[in-house]
């Protein structure tokens, strides 16, 4: 053994490749943000998970208590924080780090939909105005919406924590154009709720298939409704693969273990 994986969590990809790894018998931790996220590698078999977020401050402790010999980043493709600081942490420490980056969602038409780099890009633009449109962007993003909330209808998806309310209500939106769910929304309830609030226009991150991106995409080009899609923050990665066999392999390689063993099944 030359050391402990250090996998950054928090999706789906990372709980398969987590109960991989346990089940390699490799030394792994995982970080994760929130204790809910916690709950994901229930069934990685001798993985440590860390829940709460590290900062910089808490880098030395962290690599002191576990050894790291390598990072694996499956973190959300829009945490970009996390990322950058994991990729600072791989130089300072001189360990290996390899980014799983989820693939790109793509679609037979792009009709009606666009691409933006952030939030800021697409408010230069007059698209919202007069729209009914609904924000599935995160909590982080909605106090940029308070003065356009007199230009169009605003409602916003949310996840139901009191932070993200707190924040939603003081952005300017009236409790009946909130809704609270934990993701992944499925298509039926996706399209029940676009139909029930008369959604002209959709604003999504562009979270890949796993992240409900593909759905929305469907449901747009079927309703006729404007989908305007925020980017991934652009993060140099020293390597990185969208493949999870290689993500794997990177794991066990690093943890001195040489062979695949059975490769991982697709996420749909």
């Amino acid at each position: 053994m030359t050391g402990c994986l250090w996998l950054i969590g928090g999706t789906q990809e990372s709980r398969v490749l987590a109960e991989a790894i346990g089940a390699a018998g490799r030394p792994c931790v995982v970080t994760v943000a929130t204790a809910r996220a916690a709950a994901l590698y229930s069934q990685a078999q001798g993985v440590v998970v860390v829940s709460g977020g590290l900062t910089a401050a808490d880098l030395d402790a962290f690599q002191a208590r576990f050894a790291l010999c390598g990072i694996l980043d499956a973190s959300h493709p829009h945490a970009a924080a996390v990322s950058e600081l994991a990729i600072q942490a791989a130089r300072c420490w001189g360990i290996p780090y390899l980014r799983y980056e989820r693939p790109a969602v793509t679609t037979d038409s792009d009709a009606g939909q666009q691409g933006f780099a952030d939030m800021a890009a697409l408010l230069r633009t007059a698209n919202l105005t007069g729209q009914r449109v609904l924000f599935t962007v995160g909590y982080r993003a909605l106090p940029l919406l308070k003065a356009w909330q007199t230009q169009a209808t605003l409602f916003a998806r949310i996840l139901p924590s009191p932070t993200a309310l707190e924040t939603a209500l003081a952005a300017g939106f009236s409790p009946e154009r909130l809704v609270a769910l934990w993701p992944p929304v499925p298509y039926a309830l996706e399209k029940a709720l676009w139909q029930q609030w008369q959604i002209t226009a959709v604003v999504t991150k562009a979270a890949g298939r796993p992240g409900g991106e593909a759905i929305k995409r469907q449901l747009a080009q079927e309703m006729g409704v404007h989908l305007w899609v925020i980017g991934r923050p652009a993060v140099a990665y020293p390597a990185q693969t969208q493949d999870l066999d290689q993500a794997l392999s990177f794991a066990l390689r690093v943890t001195g273990q040489t062979s695949l063993g059975q490769p991982i099944r697709p996420l749909n």
